[in-house]
């Protein structure tokens, strides 16, 4: 069983938007996810109950034979992915990051990047937009408190309600592109479009793709079959 699967986890659904593009760019991997509902949502903790949480994940994963790791959520990447592989130095991390680059490289002028309160303090979210911002470009951090957990409930009452908040105080912003910087967000991408139909929506998901399919190339960990390979959940 060791080195067969690819695994992935997030706090609940968000990262099956990830595994989505996954299956797409590697159909020939096997997937483990792991939706961790019972500590969900990542996005209140502290980084150290965080950190305890992440690390038991990996663990559980690691027993499971994964060859790589995906943390498929921005809190967890931003906040813990460093000291996981630190503590976990034979995995292969890939983590999960607002796509806030693509937004840059696009020449987007007025960005807006919707994220879980901790992913927007967090110094990796500073320092990607201090790496990537052009003079020009105007970048707005909004903090979507309590939208993870609206989503994964299926609560789309709370959820037009947040985002009626989130996008009050910028409808004269000309919004021209839209950073999903939680991966449970583009699941609700129709109901964004709905508030603000004029921005790009943009997320991370085919990045993280073709970073894992570099990493398995790199560390010759592809694998060779013709045959389509399967998703199973922890």
């Amino acid at each position: 069983m060791n080195d067969k699967y690819i695994g992935v986890f997030d706090s609940g659904i968000g990262g099956l938007t990830i595994l989505e593009q996954l299956k797409e760019v590697l159909p020939q991997e096997d997937f483990l996810y792991y939706a961790d509902r019972g500590n969900a949502p990542y996005g209140n903790k502290s980084e150290e109950e965080l950190l305890k949480i992440t690390s038991h994940v990996v663990s559980k994963l690691k027993q499971r034979g994964c060859k790589l790791i995906v943390i498929a959520c921005n809190t967890a990447t931003t906040r813990c992915m460093q000291k996981l592989r630190e503590e976990f130095s034979d995995i292969i991390f890939v983590g999960t990051v607002p796509a806030i680059k693509v937004a840059c490289d696009n020449n987007y002028n007025n960005i807006l990047i919707m994220a879980t309160p901790a992913t927007i303090k967090a110094e990796r979210t500073k320092q990607l937009i201090k790496d990537n911002k052009k003079i020009t470009q105007n970048i707005y951090l909004t903090a979507c408190s309590g939208l993870a957990t609206a989503i994964e409930k299926g609560n789309f009452k709370e959820i037009n309600k947040i985002l009626t908040n989130v996008f009050k105080d910028y409808q004269d912003k000309d919004i021209s592109a839209i950073v999903l910087g939680c991966t449970h967000y583009p699941l609700i991408k129709e109901q964004i479009k709905v508030k603000m139909p004029h921005a790009i929506l943009i997320d991370g998901s085919l990045g993280v793709a073709k970073e894992v399919k570099r990493q398995l190339q790199e560390h010759n960990l592809l694998k060779n079959s013709k045959n389509n390979g399967q998703i199973f959940f922890l």
